[in-house]
């Protein structure tokens, strides 16, 4: 047998190394128990663990090596899998060069172990022999020396060369002086900190950054692909510095807390120039700071790099190359649809059009595109900014929302008197588009004869590359949402896993799916009779338009997205 071949050679090894007399190994087998032999000798004091080392690694035919009493292990590959599994498999990761890791392990003889962590990470593993007890003490160690490099790593940051920060205990409550706010605002930590926040959340495409004031201490988030990513934070005692900083270079009121207050600035870095918009609201424990970077490079440069698919691209090309006429994008709040009505814009901007815009608030500065920022409060709503845009000889009007039946009339006698308007809209889908504007009251002859086309959108999270797991769909999800099994036959379909390059959510970034109605003349006879709209989205998808789910299913198919992400976002339509 084959079991019985490979243990007497194991055997013979350890005679032959010296491990064991002919006398104690008969004993030894006689003492096991159940358990096998080299986990008995392994923790059996009495075996010399160095020599009993070299056998298993002649045995395997690898290299032995000796993890000294300082080593910590790089902690970029302990991150690669959780420290728990490391330990699990009594296994050091040493050393990655490329798609190959090598690895110490304390029980060689655990082969299913190393199968395991090889689908898991992906990568050719070098396996390399070491003492257990070695193995465990450096992946404690490292463990202690990750721990407390957390702890101290906002100390780190709060502390100047030249000066000592003197942290105090300060009563949240308790209203310090404008003068000192001012004073502590300038502070060399305080504007390294603020610093600190604005470029990691650079280096991580983060969208937001949260810094909001708890109870008893502050708290610091990064929204990276949709999601919130907790990171260490400042000291509570130095919330109010902070939020200070921010103000002032924002250009708002530091000395005005009960009020919200909103404000941008630009900064450079990581050879970038980012807008940074700052909204600052007064809560219970302290004022919270919501920071939105708005970096242009992350824009569209044109249509045809949104990634549509043939049926969409030709419709949004053809919508955009008409003189006059309206087109609507929908999806809620943070779906992209200024970035793909900016894309439009950037392929329409050229030196023989006039662009104007009406915003709120302006989000992209575009050159060669008139903006204007609407301000409610001052009585600069959508309805008379675009009354006196349309006195502008305008070619192209893009309105940053339809809100009401005043915007809404104008959009559309603006479509109708020879502009091109783009606009978004608050609806569940394209087909929606029609029954949202009839509700603000315009007619329905005047829609059918200025709508072009009615998109909706939704902004779905993209696995990871390099972490994402093949797997089966569950029957039970794919009944629970009315989809059809056989679509995923033949194809394998992913799951997120998490690795350090997606900060362990398993996604890294993000692209749209798009839902495109256009306005065909089937379509329009269908609006000026009043027809449902799932009736007008029946004809629409007849007439070649993809809907957001089955657009959705068919990037889990293509192995992009998970079918949970997509479900995320399209599962109810």
């Amino acid at each position: 047998m084959p079991r019985i071949s490979k243990r007497v050679n194991f055997e013979n090894i350890l005679l032959a190394r010296g491990v064991l007399t002919a006398e104690q190994l008969q004993s030894s087998l006689g003492s096991t128990s159940g358990v096998s032999l080299e986990k008995y000798l392994a923790q059996n004091p009495a075996i010399d663990q160095a020599k009993l080392t070299l056998a298993m690694a002649e045995y395997f035919q690898t290299r032995p090596i000796t993890l000294p009493e300082t080593l910590v292990l790089p902690p970029a590959l302990l991150e690669l899998v959780p420290l728990k599994f490391w330990k699990k498999l009594k296994a050091a990761p040493l050393m990655k060069l490329g798609e190959v890791i090598t690895v110490a392990f304390g029980d060689p003889f655990d082969l299913l172990a190393q199968e395991d962590m090889a689908q898991r990470l992906k990568l050719k593993i070098i396996p390399l022999v070491a003492r257990e007890t070695e193995v465990m003490a450096a992946l404690s160690r490292s463990e202690k020396k990750s721990d407390k490099d957390m702890g101290i790593e906002m100390e780190s940051i709060m502390r100047s060369p030249e000066n000592e920060v003197e942290i105090s205990n300060l009563d949240s409550d308790k209203d310090d002086s404008l003068d000192q706010r001012l004073e502590t605002a300038d502070e060399a930590p305080v504007i390294r900190m603020v610093n600190m926040m604005l470029i990691e959340a650079l280096r991580t495409n983060a969208s937001d950054i949260h810094f909001e004031a708890m109870e008893k201490t502050s708290r610091l988030r990064y929204r990276i692909d949709g999601a919130l990513i907790e990171r260490p934070s400042p000291p509570r005692s130095l919330h109010n510095a902070i939020v200070s900083r921010i103000k002032i270079m924002a250009e708002l009121d530091i000395a005005e807390r009960r009020v919200p207050q909103d404000g941008r600035f630009k900064i450079k870095a990581l050879k970038k120039e980012v807008d940074i918009r700052v909204s600052v609201l007064p809560t219970i424990h302290g004022e919270k700071v919501v920071m939105r970077t708005l970096d242009k490079t992350n824009l569209a440069p044109s249509l045809s790099a949104l990634g549509l698919d043939d049926f969409a691209y030709e419709a949004m090309r053809y919508a955009i190359e008409q003189p006059h006429g309206i087109i609507l994008v929908t999806g809620p709040t943070g779906s992209g649809k200024t970035t793909t009505l900016y894309s439009c814009l950037q392929d329409l901007n050229k030196p023989d059009v006039n662009i104007v815009t009406a915003e709120d608030p302006v989000e992209y500065q575009l050159q060669g595109v008139n903006q204007v920022h609407v301000n409610q409060q001052t009585g600069l709503s959508f309805a008379s900014v675009l009354r006196s845009v349309l006195r502008q000889d305008p070619d192209i009007v893009l309105v940053g929302e339809i809100r009401d039946e005043e915007t809404a009339d104008i959009a559309v006698k603006a479509a109708l008197t020879g502009h091109l308007v783009l606009s978004t809209l608050h609806t569940n889908d394209a087909a929606g588009v029609m029954a949202r504007l009839i509700d603000m009251k315009v007619p329905p002859f005047l829609m059918a004869s200025s709508l072009i086309l009615a998109q909706a959108q939704r902004l779905y999270r993209k696995l990871c590359p390099l972490c994402k797991q093949a797997l089966e769909p569950d029957p039970k999800v794919l009944v629970a949402n009315r989809i059809n099994p056989e679509m995923f036959e033949g194809h394998l379909i992913y799951n997120a896993l998490g690795c350090p390059k997606c900060n362990h959510i398993g996604y890294k970034g993000r692209a749209a799916i798009m839902e495109v109605l256009p306005v065909s003349e089937q379509i329009r006879e269908a609006i000026v009779k009043g027809t449902p709209t799932a009736e007008l989205r029946e004809i629409a998808v007849q007439e070649g338009m993809v809907s957001l789910k089955q657009c959705g299913l068919l990037k889990v198919v293509s192995g992009i997205t998970s079918l949970q992400a997509a479900l995320e976002v399209t599962g109810g339509e």
